[in-house]
Order: structure tokens, then sequence, then C-alpha cells
């Protein structure tokens, strides 16, 4: 049997952040949680199954005594905010009335939403609703990631691939994806696609690059005409 882990759940508390960031007495724990799962929910619900189609890929949770932080990153701010902040307005009073709290949205906006395994995930889940042959779509989206500068790239989507009467797998794999390396930047997104012969799921792994390397690059930049040496492997 396979020996899989989480990779954001692997990585949290070493070189990933919780998405949930807050402290609670024990008797308010579970209520809380349950709380911050309703909240991602509802935001997955009324930002990308239905319009404005947002593209959100993310949500970060913190709380104060007085106040509850959501933090949306989305490839599409501008959808999110709505014309002159209507939209978020409305969200955020609906969470006020959820949640009984005093409520704050940010928004973070998504750069390079082909690096997002969440977002690749959710465009191939569309590829399929919309009949794109499953090779191609992969294929497509993998390449994609590739030119936007990742390292490494693997897509698996399972289920009745093509309408066919038995379910089976297909994978795309690009590039290197040392999974087992707790200092490799690895994003991992899921989603599924409800079609007329049954779900579909679509996993996605994108190495980056290692953390190391993103802090070890020189602040300084070296002086004209200076040239280190390369050094091998030792």
């Amino acid at each position: 049997m396979g020996q899989k882990t989480h990779p954001y759940g692997l990585r949290v508390g070493i070189t990933e952040p919780h998405k949930s960031r807050w402290y609670a007495p024990k008797a308010l724990f579970g209520e809380l949680l349950v709380e911050d799962h309703k909240i991602r929910n509802f935001i997955d619900q009324r930002l990308n199954r239905k319009p404005p189609y947002a593209a959100v890929s993310d949500v970060h949770i913190e709380r104060t005594r007085e106040e509850l932080k959501v933090i949306i990153k989305t490839a599409r701010p501008g959808l999110v905010i709505g014309p002159k902040g209507a939209e978020v307005e409305r969200i955020t009073e609906e969470l006020q009335y959820m949640t009984g709290r005093k409520v704050s949205i940010s928004i973070i906006e998504i750069k390079n939403p082909d690096m997002e395994a969440q977002l690749v995930a959710e465009g191939v889940a569309e590829q399929l609703r919309k009949r794109v042959a499953f090779r191609r779509a992969m294929k497509m989206k993998a390449d994609a990631v590739m030119q936007a500068g990742a390292k490494g790239v693997w897509i698996v989507m399972a289920g009745r691939l093509g309408g066919a009467e038995m379910s089976r797998t297909a994978e795309v794999r690009q590039g290197s994806l040392p999974l087992s390396t707790l200092q490799a930047n690895i994003d991992y997104g899921f989603a599924e696609a409800f079609m007329s012969y049954g779900s579909i799921g679509v996993k996605v792994w994108i190495f980056k690059g290692l953390y190391e390397a993103e802090r070890d690059l020189p602040a300084v930049p070296e002086a004209a005409g200076t040239r280190t040496k390369a050094r091998g492997r030792r």
C-alpha cells in the first residue's frame, strides 16, 4: 500500500504556516474549528461554485478576542470586491450574521494562477465538464504550469474517464517532485468534476523550488566584474 501524506499537512509548523491562526480554551476549540470549516465552505460555494467565479484558491482565518479576520487568496480580486466594494461588503455582512462576530476581509491577489495547484486542479475539472478529452486537458495544464516557472508538476485524475464502464486512473508527470523533502515548496490541490456518468477526481502537485534556495539568495548584488566559481556537489 502507498504510504502517502498530505504535502501541506506534512510541512505545517516546519516550512508552512497554519491556515487558521488563533488560540481558544478547550471548551471553545471545537466550536471555533467547526465555524472555520463553515466559513471556508461558504466562501467556496459563494465565490467559486457560482458567479462571479472568482478563482479563490485559499482562505486563511485569524481571530482576536473581538475580531475575525478572513484572508482570501484569489486570482480575480476585482470580482471578489465587486463594483465600489459592494460584493465584499455583502460577504462581510453575511459572515457577521453567520458567526455573530465582527468580521474583516482582506484580499490577496495571486499574480500567477498557473503556479497555484488548487486553481490548476479546478481548471482541469472545468475542462472535463466542457467535454474536453481528459489526456489533452491534463497535458495542456501541465505544459502551462512548467512554462509558468515550476520545477515539476504531477496531475492525476481518477474515475470513469471518457465515460468508460470501469473506473481507472491517468496521470501526467513533468520535471522533478521531491515529495518527501521537507524543504521542498510543494503546492497541492484537489478538485472534482461531477459528470453525468459519475464524478472524476483531479489531484495536482506543483514543485516550486526549495525554501533553502529562496532564503539563501544574496540580498546585496555582487560588484560588477566579480564572479564566483561554481562549486561541485560535495
